[in-house]
């Protein structure tokens, strides 16, 4: 129980920033549009300097086991499968809502929570390990889902849509970061005082403005449309994914620190791609907004209780 409290005393008031930003936002004296400004700002520009700005040390930084991502993606795989069968077999739904309904289960909100929550219980060190799992996840699970998706509707896959996937994953502004600052650290070359400066600045206001504008846009969203297929999603992604990866990190004896980060990111809620997703292929659009809402609402309790579990 106290290590519970103290994992979710330290968590507690990153999600209240979230609930912050939802109140702000549901308040109606807040436009539209400065949750989305702000959102674009922290993702585009406050999240990519801090990352930027970490990795630029990447010859200092204390080595990362490269087993997480057989643990963290292993995981993925494994529980997407799972929910492939829950909503064939209980919900009956086709080939391409199975598809949605599983990514549901695996993929997390690795940039605006997973950073923040990484930073602030499990320290500094875990960060490159967290960064090397977000360089990889969106390429994996959005080519996972395009592929079970075009296996659905015409039984393979096109090599133009993977193409088309990794521009798109290489172009997005946290993952250019990361890379571009690993390159920078691998140089050896420090960063001068009048870059480093502003970089910091800008780094220090990446998770507040992050969690914010995450609890302003999750105001757009409603719990009430397939509240049953939405609470079978947080099920997966909140319980069996967490306990999947810890199950294989565990398997292939990952050293504490990074059993505990890929742990972590698979305890998060439902990341925002995956309603992109939804929309993209107009398949269930209600319950993954529902369970968007839900997800980060429940993962402010069942995340520190996952920390505590595996500490």
């Amino acid at each position: 129980m106290s290590g519970f409290l103290q994992h979710f005393s330290l968590a507690s008031p990153l999600f209240l920033l979230v609930l912050l930003g939802y109140l702000l936002a549901r308040s109606r004296r807040w436009p539209d549009s400065v949750g989305e400004a702000l959102g674009r700002f922290a993702y585009a520009v406050a999240l990519p300097a801090l990352l930027f700005r970490m990795m630029s040390g990447f010859s200092r930084l204390p080595a990362v086991d490269l087993r997480l991502l057989a643990a963290f993606f292993g995981g993925c795989l494994v529980v997407f499968v799972i929910g492939r069968l829950v909503a064939l077999f209980v919900f009956r739904l086709d080939g391409i809502a199975q598809s949605v309904f599983a990514l549901g289960g695996v993929f997390s909100n690795n940039v605006m929570l997973g950073i923040a929550i990484a930073k602030t219980t499990l320290g500094d060190a875990a960060l490159p390990a967290v960064s090397l799992v977000i360089v990889f996840n969106a390429l994996i699970l959005w080519t996972l889902v395009t592929v079970s998706v075009e296996w659905a509707r015409h039984g393979d896959f096109s090599l133009h849509g993977f193409g088309k996937t990794a521009r798109g994953v290489l172009t997005n502004p946290i993952v250019a970061s990361i890379l571009a600052g690993t390159l920078w650290g691998f140089a050896g070359i420090p960063l001068p005082a009048f870059i480093d400066v502003p970089l910091e600045m800008l780094g220090q206001g990446a998770v507040p403005f992050s969690l914010v504008a995450l609890g302003m846009g999750l105001a757009a969203y409603r719990i009430r449309e397939g509240l049953n297929q939405s609470l079978a999603i947080c099920a997966i992604k909140l319980a069996v994914q967490p306990l999947v990866v810890w199950l294989l990190a565990r398997a292939l004896g990952l050293p504490p620190l990074e059993t505990r980060v890929v742990t972590l990111l698979a305890s998060l809620a439902m990341g925002i791609n995956v309603y992109v997703m939804a929309q993209q292929f107009r398949s269930l659009q209600g319950p993954v907004a529902a369970g968007l809402v839900l997800s980060t609402l429940l993962s402010s309790v069942t995340t520190p209780l996952v920390l505590a579990l595996i500490s």
